[in-house]
């Protein structure tokens, strides 16, 4: 039973990728559309009940009267049906809405409707740029991630449900006391406008407050984590204390927003308490006297005295479902900005598959400045023919990754083109350009999942024969026998940590070796692939990177030119400008940048000129 309610949603259902709103009630709406039928039953759901739970409180008010004014001897044989129908509605009616109503509730929405929003927050901020991740903290992305996705479901089931059945349960209130004199609903009437003054002035002030604390806790929990990410480097510089002031501010701002927010809290049920006082003595006092003049009868009085005090016992929920429905609100608002960004690359309308059949590169009088005026690439032209394996040499900073950036198109150009085998890459899909381009940073970052995983992350069909083989062309399939992890799993299962943190550097280079060389794409970029490595294994894998560059387009990056000498064609670079091209030997007889690069490195980095 519960697993029907529980499926009456996939949450996980393919549905369309794009931006979601930036206006409140149609960011909400466009995440819950999957879910609307269930919301209506639960709000009609929820209005029976309240017109239940009146219409027993009348009930009770009808036998007071019937037990003070009629004959005991012949009681039941007057009010059989009366009693009969009343115990149907408790026993039967009743237990049945409720069952169906927390059923749907609980079952068909508090967990599948959040999950459903972060499966497609999720699938769209993967899809965000590179810009976007590089601008924020990673653990801020995915707290807000996960605090939108609870601050819909409470902003949209509050409003559908909980609203619904307090105003259902105080009309049906105020229709039954005023039924027995319509005197009896002034102070009714009188207590709900004071209640929307109180929470008139006080909500506004804590969806304030409470956007601020949305805000202050991402930013906090942003802090810790990017602590706990680079962890290493705050042990290499002994810097805990450090971070611990750094994190320190954050908390310090975060506990500033609490702290308001509890002083309103604080004021907000002083007033609610007194409001409530007024309604019960006003009540009692009006009932006492209506009843001296015999205007009411007792059972009037029983109505009028139980609805006050249930309405006394709702209140403080009324008044947290609605403090909570603005702080939801605040936190929704919040989310939006960060999920509700375009993307920097998208791919076009009608965007097609690319063919990588040759492997030739083109760039066609590139400019790019990351937004900032000058310098980076400026009209830039290079073509790389198939096959081709060129070296990119140069300056920190002369544009050598930003060239390899732009191939992958991570950022778009400010004009000129880059073409594939005749493709312009700004007209194919993002995720076929990559698929065909195979790529060793000097910055390897593994996924914390088990080697075989991370090897096999390009291919993810292949076995794990194939996984084998390519560690042992990588020389890495020694040491990747020898690791195991806490949970106990061993070799290609064991599992490599955060970011590949239990790795060192040589060794997550060449898994990273690996992964590219079982992925096998037609054209290769190698940024600083063995700066990681010693001398001794970079010279083993040397054939191994000779072999994966078979028959593929090259483009490889270095700053240790011995590594990239043998290239085809080498291509040196300056203040993104290419200023000689050529051979190794080539280039050494120009004596130019490179007979400078490679005279201080072959020589020492000294510089023995005055």
């Amino acid at each position: 039973m519960f697993a029907r309610f529980e499926n009456l949603t996939d949450p996980f259902a393919e549905t369309e990728l794009d931006m979601p709103p930036k206006g409140f009630v149609a960011f909400c709406w466009y995440y819950t559309k999957p879910i609307w039928r269930i919301l209506v039953l639960v709000s009609v759901l929820g209005a029976m009940i309240a017109v239940l739970e009146v219409t027993i409180f009348t009930f009770l008010g009808d036998l007071v009267n019937w037990l003070s004014e009629q004959d005991r001897a012949f009681f039941w044989e007057n009010n059989w049906p009366s009693l009969l129908g009343m115990a149907a509605v408790l026993l039967v009616v009743y237990p049945i809405v409720e069952a169906a109503w927390q059923l749907l509730f609980h079952q068909g929405l508090m967990g599948t409707y959040p999950m459903s929003i972060r499966w497609r927050v999720h699938r769209y901020l993967l899809r965000q740029s590179i810009s976007f991740y590089q601008d924020d903290f990673a653990g801020r992305i995915a707290n807000k991630l996960m605090q939108t996705a609870l601050a819909v479901r409470e902003v949209v089931t509050r409003i559908a449900d909980i609203l619904v059945y307090v105003l259902v349960y105080f009309t049906a209130a105020v229709l039954v006391v005023s039924s027995a004199n319509p005197i009896f609903a002034a102070p009714f009437l009188c207590w709900v406008i004071a209640y929307v003054l109180v929470l008139r002035v006080f909500v506004p002030k804590l969806r304030k407050t409470s956007k601020k604390q949305a805000d202050a806790r991402s930013f906090m929990t942003g802090h810790v984590v990017d602590a706990y990410t680079n962890i290493s480097t705050v042990k290499l510089f002994s810097h805990a204390s450090r971070e611990e002031d750094y994190a320190k501010g954050s908390m310090a701002a975060f506990l500033a927003t609490v702290l308001r927010q509890m002083r309103l809290v604080t004021v907000l049920n002083i007033s609610l308490t007194a409001i409530n006082m007024l309604l019960l003595t006003s009540v009692g006092g009006l009932s006492i006297v209506l009843w001296q003049n015999e205007v009411v009868t007792t059972g009037d009085v029983a109505i009028a005295v139980a609805l006050v005090l249930r309405l006394q016992g709702m209140s403080q929920w009324i008044l947290w479902e609605v403090s909570g429905l603005f702080e939801n609100v605040g936190t929704v608002q919040d989310g939006i900005t960060t999920i509700s960004r375009a993307r920097d690359v998208s791919d076009v309308e009608n965007a097609s598959a690319i063919t990588v059949s040759k492997g030739e590169i083109q760039f066609q009088s590139v400019c790019f400045h990351y937004g900032k005026t000058g310098g980076v690439i400026d009209d830039l032209s290079l073509t790389i023919k198939p096959g081709e394996k060129i070296g990119l040499i140069g300056r920190s900073g002369a544009g050598k990754s930003t060239m390899v950036n732009l191939l992958l198109r991570f950022y778009d150009l400010e004009s000129g083109k880059i073409l594939i085998d005749g493709q312009e890459i700004s007209n194919v899909l993002q995720d076929g350009l990559r698929e065909n381009i195979g790529v060793v940073t000097q910055d390897t970052s593994l996924l914390h999942r088990s080697i075989l995983d991370n090897v096999a992350y390009g291919r993810p069909e292949v076995s794990r024969e194939d996984v084998k083989a390519a560690l042992l062309k990588a020389h890495a399939f020694e040491f990747v026998q020898e690791l195991s992890d806490p949970s106990g799993r061993i070799g290609l299962d064991a599992h490599v940590g955060e970011r590949g943190v239990k790795l060192s550097g040589g060794q997550r280079q060449r898994i990273a070796i690996a992964r590219v060389l079982l992925k096998n794409a037609p054209i290769l970029i190698l940024d600083e692939a063995t700066s990681a490595l010693d001398s001794e294994v970079e010279s083993a894998i040397q054939d191994s990177l000779f072999d994966l560059m078979k028959g593929k387009t090259v483009i490889a990056i270095a700053h240790r030119l011995s590594t990239i000498s043998a290239m085809d064609r080498l291509i040196v670079m300056d203040k993104g400008r290419i200023i000689e091209e050529g051979s190794h030997d080539e280039l050494l007889k120009q004596n130019g940048l490179y007979a400078q690069l490679w005279a201080r490195q072959s020589g020492g980095f000294l510089d023995p000129s005055p």
